[in-house]
């Protein structure tokens, strides 16, 4: 939290003044409101009328320093959010493939909305209230102060209990809200579980399934909010009874001090606005405290700052591939299952190899341990004499692509899904389209290659699918290419287009895993390796 805070200090300081001054202008109306009942007890209508007139104008004052206050904490605490969305989008990049896919995709969706939320809600607004509220407290100690110098110290007296008591509880707040923001981050993936699984659930008719778990789910959540809540409105309760205890008191010290003739008796009447200041101050403050004692786990999920990765030394790719990829003695294994034991492949340059086996056999986990995206494997694998090893996996993906088995599109434009966003000639996509197949159903669909795929590409077949994401792989144009059953859901006539033209690319190394492949189809390989 302070690390935003401080980088933000400049909007963050403009708040406050604004805060400051708001404050500042409420406690001049209680202080002419003194000079109200001054006027009233003399008798003097003129000067009441007039401190009344000044008063209703300080009121407008505060009012319009209180829309300002609001516009630039609104604009800040958009930007702060937008700092936190931003370093967590930092965090998941950083995670190696391994770590990624260790959590469920609704946990990360939880870090990106549900804890920036409640990190504005917990973190940001508190924060923010509790400059006012300082603010409030020191400017009505002064006008206190200004009155007589007893209520400067019972106010002082008052402030110490109403810090010290938000203590006793900060603790337990810490631990409530690591409880909710794990409960959220557990409920949000077993949400998007349960719709990601609808249609199944609908088609062997379990719709009370889809309900009791998405209930129970719901209800999951909600528990651990409710819990949160309820003891933070308990401990308010508590805070507020004090507050209450305190702001009586010293209503009563004023009393005394006015019978006395101590101080004016019109304080009687604009003193306890300022009484209230320091107590309801103070209660506001207590309530920020807890607030913020609670957000730490929400923050949690951030581990790198925009700063520290352009401070990273930038790495440079591998140089382009020359001679051969020698896979010597790799072996790997899965939750104690030995999937790749001893394996030694070597691959050359613009040779053509198919993979084939048994499901199980480790044709998938052996594209993964060339991309660089499974590291703890036993034995090397040598790029042109490089052990990858010594490379990231986005320094080895600058030379390898790689299309999935299972086939993931955005949901924007095909042409968008192809190009990632790069720039491209109109002849470069061109010639993408056909070697991947496309042509004729671009010329069929509405749009053309601008066609909505849709999520994860609802609106295209399987087979469109694949092919689009064959084009991303060759538009790309690294020097090698793994296809992980990259042509499965083809027809025949295409599988053969795409399959035809991979091959007939002298440049292009091609490492393809089937399971169907064809008595025809493997001659035109260079080597076919089989997993056991």
């Amino acid at each position: 939290m302070r690390y935003y805070l401080k980088k933000n200090i400049w909007s963050c300081a403009g708040v406050g003044f604004l805060s400051v001054l708001t404050w500042g202008m409420q406690t001049v109306t209680a202080l002419m409101l003194i000079q109200c009942f001054k006027m009233a007890l003399s008798h003097d209508f003129r000067g009441l009328l007039i401190w009344m007139c000044l008063n209703l104008a300080t009121w407008a004052i505060y009012f319009c320093f209180g829309m300002l206050e609001g516009y630039f904490e609104a604009k800040t605490i958009r930007k702060l959010n937008d700092q936190v969305r931003h370093d967590l989008m930092l965090s998941l990049l950083s995670k190696d493939y391994a770590s990624y896919h260790k959590e469920d995709t609704g946990e990360y969706l939880s870090y990106l909305t549900n804890n920036v939320k409640e990190i504005e809600k917990r973190a940001w607004k508190p924060f923010f209230n509790a400059i006012g509220r300082v603010a409030q407290i020191i400017w009505s100690i002064i006008a206190l102060a200004s009155l007589h110098w007893s209520l400067l110290l019972s106010a002082i007296l008052f402030a110490f209990i109403m810090w010290l008591f938000p203590k006793l509880f900060q603790k337990k707040m810490e631990n409530l809200g690591n409880e909710y923001a794990t409960a959220q981050a557990k409920g949000t993936g077993e949400l998007k579980d349960l719709l990601s699984g609808l249609d199944i659930l609908r088609f062997f008719n379990h719709r009370k399934r889809f309900i009791e778990k998405g209930d129970t789910a719901g209800d999951y959540i909600e528990k651990h909010g409710f819990r949160i809540s309820y003891i933070e409105n308990n401990i308010g309760g508590i805070i507020g009874f004090i507050n209450v205890a305190v702001q009586l008191a010293t209503d009563i010290i004023i009393v005394f001090l006015a019978v006395n003739e101590l101080i004016d008796l019109a304080v009687i009447g604009g003193g306890g606005s300022l009484t209230g200041g320091v107590s309801n101050g103070f209660d506001n403050l207590a309530k920020c405290r807890l607030s913020i004692a609670g957000v730490g786990p929400f923050f949690s999920a951030i581990t790198t700052h925009e700063e520290q990765e352009k401070s990273k030394v930038k790495t440079e790719s591998l140089p382009i591939f020359t001679d051969k990829i020698v896979v010597d003695k790799v072996s790997y294994s899965y939750n104690g299952h030995t999937v790749l034991s001893d394996l030694d492949l070597v691959f050359e340059k613009g040779k053509k190899y198919a993979i084939i086996g048994a499901s199980g056999s480790g044709k998938s986990t052996l594209l993964k341990v060339i991309l660089g995206w499974l590291n703890d494997y036993s034995g090397s694998i040598l790029y042109d004499g490089l052990d990858l090893r010594n490379f990231t996996p986005e320094q080895i993906q600058a030379q390898i692509s790689y299309i999935e088995q299972d086939v993931f599109l955005f949901n924007s434009s095909i042409s968008e899904n192809i190009t990632l966003g790069e720039k491209y000639e109109k002849d470069q996509l061109k010639k993408v389209l056909k070697d991947s197949a496309l042509v004729h159903d671009i010329d069929v669909l509405p749009l053309g290659i601008d066609t909505i795929v849709g999520e994860n590409g609802n609106n295209l077949s399987g087979g469109q699918k694949q092919r689009v994401a064959i084009a991303r792989a060759l538009f790309h144009n690294r020097s090698i290419l793994l296809v992980d059953e990259g042509t499965s859901a083809l027809d025949k006539d295409n599988a053969d287009i795409v399959e035809k033209s991979l091959l007939a690319n002298t440049e292009l190394t091609l490492i393809l895993v089937s399971h169907h492949l064809s008595d025809e189809r493997k001659q035109q390989f260079d080597k076919i390796v089989e997993l056991l």
